[in-house]
């Protein structure tokens, strides 16, 4: 009896190199604007100053996020919350729409993807020389091009994570300490570690980081519904696929089966087939069709964003957009406003200023001259704003209650501060035991500018 032969199982499949076709067209030009727009906006806002610091910056090391006219303490972490809330909003809203049009044009991934490969073919050339260079022994002329390649995607990556790093610590203080060769282990560390992810995952695995990586891809498709915009290919009028001349004789369908819609994918699926999971959305296959129908006398949109039920029931553009407004979309957008609404009623109605009152649990209420009854406290004093203020400290809910010696405090801008205070009352106010009271802050030169906090005024048996 022959042994039982040994199966090989791969959980991986092995990759093929992608050389994506370059194309022109309308969401060609419309995926270059948005990588014009984040970049600009990526690059050059940490330079931004605002009232003589930098406008954009989550500074760690003081535990205060500057978002221009803005600043959040610990304190204030619920308004991120709501932002990164707002913003997963956005994108099931964007998703329920129009599919995955944020991978198509404005992801990081897709964004840095475009810029290495125009890079790639400024160093090796169109496709075809580039898959030519690939297969040539290495030689001077190889190695010159793809070390050049190689050296201009890190430079741009580290440049990048330069600018990362940027964003937490002051950029100005940080392109000094590059002058001085003065950086810290931990600007080391995120500068080349986000150096190194931009590098490695637009300049080698690229389409993987899509279709194995990041899981958006695996769960858009509870996002979809038979009226969400796709990329879909027209069987009923490409069907049976064939050469011109065949199409010309009324025997074959529109698609010559050029193979420029594969060619052109970053992620090297035929369209065709139907929708994958692998389909990010860019269009580039839209107008790799469009060039040839334009070429073969055609008309446009053998490959097209449509919806599937608008390829079932043959709507017309008019419809397909009176359907994008379904019960779905308009949840998610009455939500969104909701939540836009209320957060920017919440940072309207903030208050710049923080109190915290803490009795001193080491000196309980003790009797001092003339009879007096002495608590001790420290405020915890927070002044939010970016402008200086002189606090007057008030306090209530006892008859005589005061504040022995100074009853004003002067702070600076975005400044927190343990403030110590003595409250005394006398002999015989309020009764033995705990006693309510109120702490108030008000800004001198700003009656409106104020806070109320409670506390408890401890009078011995």
């Amino acid at each position: 009896m022959n042994a039982p032969q040994e199966q090989v199982i791969k959980m991986y499949a092995a990759r093929e190199e992608i050389y994506p076709r370059e194309i022109e067209g309308k969401y060609a030009r419309l995926r270059w604007i948005f990588v014009w727009l984040t970049q600009l906006a990526f690059y050059c806002t940490p330079w931004l100053q605002w009232n003589g610091r930098q406008a954009l910056l989550f500074d760690l090391g003081t535990r205060k996020f500057y978002i221009f006219g803005l600043v959040l303490w610990p304190q204030d972490f619920i308004y991120l919350a709501v932002l990164l809330i707002i913003s997963a909003y956005l994108l099931f809203l964007a998703t329920a729409i129009a599919g995955r049009v944020w991978c198509g044009f404005a992801c990081p991934q897709t964004v840095y993807t475009e810029i290495f490969l125009w890079i790639e073919r400024q160093f090796e050339g169109r496709r075809s020389a580039r898959i030519a260079l690939d297969r040539q022994p290495m030689s001077l002329r190889k190695f010159a091009r793809k070390g050049g390649k190689h050296l201009t995607w890190g430079l741009l990556a580290l440049w990048t994570g330069f600018t990362f790093v940027g964003y937490f610590t002051p950029i100005t203080q940080l392109m000094g300490e590059v002058v001085h060769l003065s950086f810290g282990p931990w600007e080391w560390f995120w500068v080349l570690f986000y150096g190194f992810a931009t590098y490695g995952n637009a300049g080698w695995m690229r389409e993987q980081v899509c279709k194995y990586m990041c899981p958006y891809a695996r769960f858009q498709s509870s996002m979809f519904d038979r009226d969400t915009l796709i990329i879909t290919y027209d069987a009923a009028r490409g069907e049976p696929r064939g050469p011109l001349s065949k199409n010309k004789n009324g025997n074959g369908g529109s698609c010559i089966d050029c193979s420029l819609c594969v060619q052109v994918c970053p992620t090297g699926i035929d369209i065709r087939n139907g929708l994958q999971y692998e389909c990010i959305g860019c269009a580039a296959c839209v107008d790799a069709c469009n060039t040839v129908m334009d070429k073969t006398a055609q008309p446009r949109g053998l490959i097209r964003y449509s919806t599937e039920r608008a390829m079932e029931d043959h709507l017309t553009p008019t419809e397909i957009r009176r359907r994008a407004m379904r019960p779905r979309v308009k949840i998610y957008s009455a939500v969104l406003g909701l939540i836009v609404v209320a957060a920017c009623t919440a940072l309207y109605l903030r208050t710049p200023l923080k109190l915290d009152v803490i009795r001193d649990r080491g000196s309980m209420g003790r009797e001092v001259e003339d009879g007096m009854i002495e608590n001790v406290y420290r405020l915890q004093i927070m002044n939010t704003s970016e402008q200086a203020h002189r606090y007057r400290i008030e306090v209530s809910g006892i008859d005589t209650l005061a504040v022995v010696g100074p009853a004003e405090v002067q702070m600076d801008a975005t400044e927190t501060r343990a403030h110590p205070i003595r409250l005394r009352v006398a002999h015989g106010a309020g009764h033995a035991g705990s006693n309510k009271i109120a702490v108030t802050l008000t800004a001198v030169d700003d009656a409106s500018l104020h806070v109320k906090e409670s506390a408890v005024f401890i009078v011995p048996r």
